[in-house]
């Protein structure tokens, strides 16, 4: 690619950061000043952002292929959610999503407006002399940004204004994990003996005794893409889990793009749809081994179709796949992001993170939208139970038009309700079908005298962005994602405790 059509004319100088600012996975206060001689990308992102987190991705490679030349990558976290805006969650982020650069908070989007980001994620380049050259908003920009750094260390040099490179202090989040890294998606087995649990950022699935806790298998445990046995098999970051009956179930390994079938009979793992890479922004579907996909975030199994369905957070669709047939087609959502009731690909998605399938009725989670919407598998026609826009969200209880969600990830459906995993209100909340009236079932606005998992002094520990719900009798079982914990909550009680995990034999659950 020619420099000259990869960058910006004339000399906007970059703005320089406010020195009050919280920094992140760095133990200085950085200035462009401290950086002249280099070349810096700045990334602009929010971490609810499915476009951020592929991003981040790339930008992983952009820092490996230039880790010996003077190039800085810095995070600049603007946020969308009034959640994503406290510096404790943002931390989390940056040690969910393994951001080893530095990430300044940005408060009030202050540095968003001065360097006129335009959406999530936005890539700004500064030239060694403090001069933005670069600007350009959406993901799949690895080939854009290389180029451009390419050509300005090449140009740099010649002119003798390119400097050494900068090594800046950095340090880990501190973060305290158990057994469970940032847990994502829970199911519980059709004979209701066992739990199966998405252990995330550890890349393994966990079967556990739903009465005792008793680790009975682990499934995986390696990052990667590899079929084969329980013990070898590799996932990554791997998200949604369905039971199709006992012995088989189905995982949505969302950073390879896959979905996968663990057979517990044969003790194996295979992948049954997609190639391990990222789709383009838009696929028709077709040979499920073949067609690419983009963020499987969840699954859900329908027994009276046989279908194993998708929410395709990346694409802001719902997929289904019918068993037996190797055939993947898209259900709902025409692939742009909002909020639209309507048939099939005719209507809007954003960002569908939750499935729940009962009676003909897949419900769904749609998260950018804080919805909680649904789809009738026979006719495709969707509609939204409550929620009404991308930046529609908050806290509040009561009829479904008033009533607000703050990006859900999670829920589950019985016979007159929806429970849902409020992700950023770190609660659990209640959808009635009937009166269409919204409870909280756990937490509370304020969350008063409630702490954090590692918190010192910490008397009575909270949710803190439960990404997962699922309803057995009296008692819900809830994916405590950001506190690396199973909860448990009896509703009949009103209790809230925590799901332990035992691994037998000289096993440490690592």
């Amino acid at each position: 690619m020619h420099l000259g059509n990869m960058l910006q004319k004339g000399h906007e100088k970059a703005k320089e950061f406010h020195p009050n600012s919280t920094w992140l996975n760095t133990d200085s206060k950085i200035t462009l000043a401290s950086l002249r001689g280099q070349v810096v990308i700045l990334d602009f992102w929010t971490y609810c952002c499915i476009n951020c987190m592929h991003m981040l991705r790339e930008l992983d490679a952009i820092e490996k292929r230039y880790e010996r030349e003077p190039v800085v990558v810095i995070g600049v976290h603007s946020a969308k959610f009034t959640n994503e805006a406290r510096t404790n969650n943002i931390l989390a982020a940056v040690d969910r999503y393994g951001i080893t650069h530095p990430v300044i908070v940005d408060e009030g989007m202050r540095i968003w407006r001065s360097y006129g980001a335009d959406g999530w994620p936005t890539i700004v380049i500064i030239d060694p002399e403090g001069n933005v050259v670069y600007r350009r908003s959406g993901e799949g920009q690895q080939e854009f940004i290389a180029a451009a750094v390419d050509g300005l260390l090449d140009l740099h040099r010649r002119n003798g204004t390119l400097g050494s490179r900068v090594s800046l202090s950095r340090h880990g989040t501190g973060q305290k994990h158990g057994v469970l890294s940032f847990p994502g998606k829970i199911a519980i087995s059709p004979d209701s003996k066992r739990i199966a649990i998405s252990d995330s950022n550890n890349c393994r699935i966990i079967l556990a005794a739903l009465d005792t806790g008793v680790v009975e298998k682990v499934v995986g445990g390696k990052k990667g893409f590899l079929d084969g046995s329980l013990e070898t098999a590799a996932f990554d970051t791997q998200q949604g889990i369905v039971w199709k009956d006992d012995n088989t179930v189905f995982i949505a390994d969302t950073e390879n793009h896959a979905i996968r079938e663990v057979d517990l009979r044969y003790g194996s793992v295979k992948t049954i749809a997609g190639t391990g890479k990222k789709s383009h922004w838009l696929a028709l579907g077709g040979d499920a081994a073949r067609v690419g996909l983009n963020s499987p975030w969840d699954v859900a199994y329908d027994k009276d179709t046989n279908a194993l369905h998708i929410a395709m957070a990346g694409t802001n669709q719902l997929w289904s796949y019918v068993l037996g047939t190797g055939k993947i087609t898209p259900l709902a959502g025409s692939g742009y992001e909002g909020i639209e009731d309507g048939k099939g690909m005719g209507c809007l998605l954003a960002q569908p993170s939750g499935l729940a399938y009962s009676s003909g009725m897949l419900y769904f989670a749609d998260s950018e939208a804080s919805a909680i919407r649904r789809v009738e598998i026979s006719t495709k026609r969707v509609e939204t139970l409550v929620g009404e826009g991308l930046f529609e969200f908050g806290y509040r209880d009561g009829g479904a038009r008033g009533a607000r969600f703050q990006h859900p990830i999670g829920l589950c459906v019985d016979e007159n309700a929806v429970y849902v995993a409020d992700t950023y209100n770190s609660a659990v909340r209640r959808v009635g079908l009937d009166d269409r009236m919204v409870s909280t079932v756990v937490g509370s606005k304020e969350n008063p005298g409630v702490c954090r998992f590692g918190s010192e002094g910490c008397d009575v520990l909270g949710l803190y962005e439960p990404n997962d719900v699922k309803k057995l009798g009296d008692v819900l079982y809830i994916a405590d994602t950001n506190n690396h914990l199973i909860r448990k909550f009896d509703m009949k009680t009103g209790m809230l405790g925590t799901f332990e995990l035992s691994f037998s034999g000289d096993s440490n659950g690592k």
